[in-house]
């Protein structure tokens, strides 16, 4: 199901790791994906409330735990600038949805990169 947000739409996820060699675009083209699945889920179960919505982050940010190992297998790594970037991601998704008060740790409180 493709989203419906118009925000969510037209942004470019990632948009800041694509020019570095560092991160295979493959890679950042799965991370895409999460993103992309995440406003979906938003958009398919409306989280009432920013609890509900953290479930579905920490669902999305195991999914980049898992993503993590891809990254070590092709010499590179979910490293600062990245987990920068997945953050602002996750805060421009929340704000997107109208969770505007999400905390970005909270968002990301399940990673382990």
């Amino acid at each position: 199901m493709p989203v419906t947000n118009q925000q969510v739409a037209g942004r470019e996820f990632l948009r800041g790791l694509y020019p570095d060699e560092y991160f295979p675009d493959r890679l950042l083209d799965k991370g895409r994906g999460i993103l992309l699945r995440l406003c979906e889920r938003i958009e398919a179960e409306r989280p009432a409330d920013l609890a509900a919505l953290y479930v579905l982050t920490a669902v999305a940010t195991e999914e980049f735990n898992r993503l993590q190992e891809e990254f070590w297998a092709a010499g590179s790594e979910i490293e600062t600038v990245a987990r920068d970037e997945i953050a602002v991601d996750f805060g421009f998704v929340a704000s997107a949805y109208g969770f505007e008060d999400a905390d970005l740790e909270e968002l990301v409180a399940e990673r382990d990169w």
